[in-house]
């Protein structure tokens, strides 16, 4: 089975956490964080201002790891580095989503998450006190 490499943010403004919703392929209209590929030769923090930069115009600063994902699609295998993020620059510009919220930790679970992600969401309800 072929290993996607990618790295997500869980990009965070006070209390709420950015999350997105697909705007294509397969998982069009499942939420998700923000992120995509690692290209050859760049580093998963290099991706993710990238990939942030690309999707939603906005210039981030990478945090913390949350964690990696390793789960198993149907057609593939996914890595997923998850990092904590904040906006240092630009507004967040939906350029591939289809619809975008921010999110208190008690409307974490009232998204359709994409099952890799729904992971993430565990770790980030064990780790956030900063969310009300």
């Amino acid at each position: 089975m072929k290993t996607i490499k990618v790295v997500a943010a869980v990009i965070r403004n006070e209390n709420k956490i950015f999350a997105t919703a697909r705007g294509y392929g397969e998982y069009k209209g499942r939420w998700e964080f923000p992120g995509g590929k690692i290209e050859e030769g760049e580093t998963s923090q290099e991706a993710l201002i990238r990939e942030i930069r690309e999707e939603l115009t906005a210039g981030i600063r990478v945090g913390d790891l949350i964690t990696t994902v390793e789960f198993d699609y149907p057609t593939f295998h996914l890595s997923m580095e998850c990092f904590w993020a904040e906006v240092v620059s630009g507004e967040l510009v939906l350029k591939e989503a289809e619809a975008a919220r921010w999110l208190t930790k008690n409307e974490l679970w009232q998204v359709d998450w994409l099952p890799a992600d729904e992971i993430v969401v565990r770790e980030i309800e064990k780790s956030i006190g900063y969310v009300s």
